[in-house]
């Protein structure tokens, strides 16, 4: 039987309304399972030509195109000699916004139009070169079958993966277990490339199904799937009762299915909401939509050409048997899961899917999106690589590595996450920044903290840790610095009882760099000059009881201080003052373990989600018997107050490696530095004006400009 096998990576770029792009590839089955592709594979790009062809070296081994634009051979090498990013800087340009759904639109109807053959892999141009060693992502499309399901996500993702889509034509009537094969092949190629890399397997709808199949039958091959409102529930779906009126339809009326499709494909105005500036006014916003609403409108007819009435029922009837395929063999996964599920998908009950789901695989990590619909990846929201690295999993490796493979916040995420996710807190507490210079000068901003790492930064933790959020933002904002915060790991280990978690603000820490408080990534943060934040006191110090206010609760011995010395940090103390100007401590643990129908339920979360850090460890700071207070917001809330106090440079001090007394001084004069600033921003706070939210937002509204504080 003739198998069928596409093209392994073919560059393909989207059109504009200027340029339409022109492809002469071809895709020939061949008996005994072969494939062919012909050499003139090309596509027209910004007006320049780009090949997409098999090459042979002197020695024969076989070169192919790389995904993301440059070639490698068997063997996994690159050939060509341009040069391979090494990391990314912070706050870099992720692309999210510049791609839309009309420009989908425009896509899948030059790849629908211009292909015929075999299904095929191709690579989007606008993906860029991705990170040194970075891993391969396949994706595997939904009922439209083009592969341009990942259009608001290419540039994104091209920084972090190898990509490639897969293409399966109008005509196609490959049955699932061909489709599987197909995929499978890939996979099977790329393990034999790159052994020690993870092969990620992404699937929309009927995608899902596809990479499911697939993981059961390699149970082996280190894959990570990451399934997008997966079509396993397709035999509850409410496209059910249209398979009788679509067979039934006379072709001349198939025009109407498209209208029909769409109002349960995905939510329109979120889908025309990708490029609108969330800083906009209120009615520019709705000046964008609209226009936006109806830009999209004329390309509904289109997916009449996509998708053919016969093309229709056949995807329909291959959904049907890959849902029955790939749930009859859910037990056989042993590949990492992240599924992402929707909850207005009108098409499928993903909801209740995504807790099936959960049940049913041994290693399944769940994210709903409340309000998005089926076509989740085509909706505005938070980007795909976004909920990759929240979730923690992105690797480069067979190992997970934190520090290794973190790769940092872009623009799009710095305005997201402080706009949309703490924006409110950020406009409340209205952070006044102070540093030190190395002569004693106080000055306002960062100035005094200095640039090269590797710096160790060290605070008082505030109630609930509330002022990590002016830390980042600042540090990423005025010094382009990316401050890697040493977290709790309950915040890692996704032990939540809800099957379907939202995007939280513990998978926020992971994407602006918080790491699991451990030895072991406070030495490979400092080694790679690291700008560190760290909190001695930990959740003990965040939780805190009832007159234990901007009271410092650490450990006896120095746990911090000689790490720093091994490698020549600088070590910086801090201080920050103002949650008791935000919100009032209502009932502390202390508290809540007199109530009898709380009693019972803490004890049984503490006991459930304990992870002891510090059992070497003796004193307060040790307690881990803590529980989230009950906090009572005042009216007019005050204002954060921070200092960074004068660098202690360890660079010379490497007797402090063997002398306990000599590191226990610095210790102790670092906590008294701390106790020093507290103190001082708690006097001085009181001779600033515009302390309350009253003051400060009638001179924002008269002067248009930061609101000023006291003088240092």
């Amino acid at each position: 039987m003739a198998s069928t096998m596409g093209f392994r990576v073919s560059p393909f770029s989207t059109i504009n309304s200027c340029q339409r792009n022109r492809f002469r590839a071809q895709a020939q089955k061949l008996d005994g399972g072969s494939s062919t592709v012909r050499s003139s594979d090309s596509a027209i790009v910004n007006g320049a030509s780009v090949a997409g062809k098999r090459e042979k070296e002197k020695d024969g081994s076989l070169i192919i195109e790389q995904g993301n634009g440059h070639f490698r051979s068997r063997a996994g090498q690159r050939t060509s000699g341009d040069t391979v990013l090494e990391d990314l800087a912070p706050l870099w340009d992720d692309g999210y916004g510049t791609q839309t759904v009309k420009d989908y639109f425009n896509a899948v109807k030059e790849i629908s139009t211009a292909h015929g053959g075999a299904p095929r892999w191709f690579c989007p141009v606008e993906c860029g070169r991705p990170l040194k060693d970075s891993p391969t992502i396949l994706f595997l499309p939904g009922l439209d079958g083009t592969g341009m399901g990942l259009i608001l996500h290419h540039k994104a993702l091209g920084k972090a993966f190898e990509v490639r889509c897969l293409h399966i034509p109008v005509q196609d009537r490959t049955p699932f277990e061909g489709l599987v094969e197909l995929v499978e092949e890939a996979v099977k190629s790329e393990y034999a490339l790159s052994p020690n890399k993870p092969i990620y397997l992404l699937g929309d709808s009927f995608g899902g199904c596809l990479a499911l199949a697939v993981a059961a039958r390699n149970p082996t091959v280190d894959l990570v799937l990451i399934l997008a409102n997966p079509a396993t529930p397709f035999g509850r779906s409410q496209l059910q009762p249209l398979f009788p009126f679509l067979e039934a339809l006379p072709d001349g009326l198939h025009v109407t299915v498209p209208f029909l499709l769409s109002s349960v494909m995905g939510d329109p105005v979120k889908m025309a909401s990708v490029n609108i500036e969330n800083r906009l006014p209120p009615t520019k916003k709705i000046e964008q939509l609209s226009y936006n609403l109806t830009a999209m409108l004329p390309c509904l007819p289109e997916l009449a050409n996509i998708m053919p009435k016969d093309t229709l029922l056949w995807r329909l009837r291959l959904i049907k048997s890959a849902a029955a395929y790939a749930n009859s063999r859910l037990h056989a996964v042993t590949a990492e899961v992240l599924l992402l599920a929707s909850g207005k998908d009108n098409m499928l009950p993903s909801g209740e899917e995504a807790k099936r789901l959960k049940r049913s695989l041994q290693n399944c990590k769940v994210r709903y999106f409340k309000d998005s619909g089926h076509t989740l990846l085509l909706e505005d929201g938070i980007g795909l690589l976004t909920i990759i690295k929240g979730t923690c999993m992105y690797r480069r490796s067979r190992s997970r590595d934190l520090i290794k493979n973190f790769i940092p916040p872009s623009m799009t995420e710095f305005k997201y996450g402080f706009d949309q996710v703490v924006g409110l807190f950020r406009s409340i507490t209205d952070s006044v920044m102070l540093s030190t210079l190395e002569d004693g000068k106080i000055v306002k901003g960062l100035s005094g903290v200095p640039d090269e790492g590797p710096v160790l930064l060290v605070g008082y933790h505030n109630l609930l840790g509330l002022e990590l959020i002016s830390i980042i933002e600042k540090f990423l904002s005025e010094k382009n610095i990316m401050v890697r915060g040493i977290a709790h790991p309950v915040l890692f280990s996704d032990r939540d009882d809800n099957s379907s978690p939202e995007f939280s603000v513990a998978d926020w820490v992971k994407v602006f760099g918080g790491v699991p408080v451990a030895a072991t990534n406070l030495y490979k943060l400092l080694s790679t000059k690291s700008h560190v934040l760290l909190y001695p006191g930990g959740a003990r110090e965040a939780l805190h009881f009832k007159g234990e206010e901007y009271k410092l609760i650490w450990p006896d011995q120095q746990e911090f201080v000689r790490m720093a010395a091994r490698f020549g940090a600088t070590i910086v103390p801090f201080g920050a003052v103002g949650y008791d100007d935000i919100f009032q401590l209502l009932l502390d643990y202390n508290d809540l373990m007199k109530i009898p129908l709380l009693n019972d339920f803490i004890k049984d979360t503490i006991r459930r989600d304990s992870i002891k850090i510090r059992d070497e460890q003796s004193g307060e700071v040790a307690n881990q018997n803590i529980f989230p207070p009950v906090l009572l917001p005042k009216v007019p809330p005050g204002r954060y107050y921070y200092l960074f106090g004068k660098p202690i440079k360890t660079q010379g001090m490497e007797s402090i490696l063997k002398d306990k007394e000599k590191a226990n001084q610095l210790y102790l004069q670092i906590k008294s530095e701390v106790e020093r600033i507290v103190s001082y921003l708690i006097k001085k706070r009181e001779e600033d004006p515009y302390r309350s939210l009253l003051d400060r937002k009638f001179y924002q509204a008269i002067y248009s400009s930061d609101t000023p504080s006291f003088d240092p």
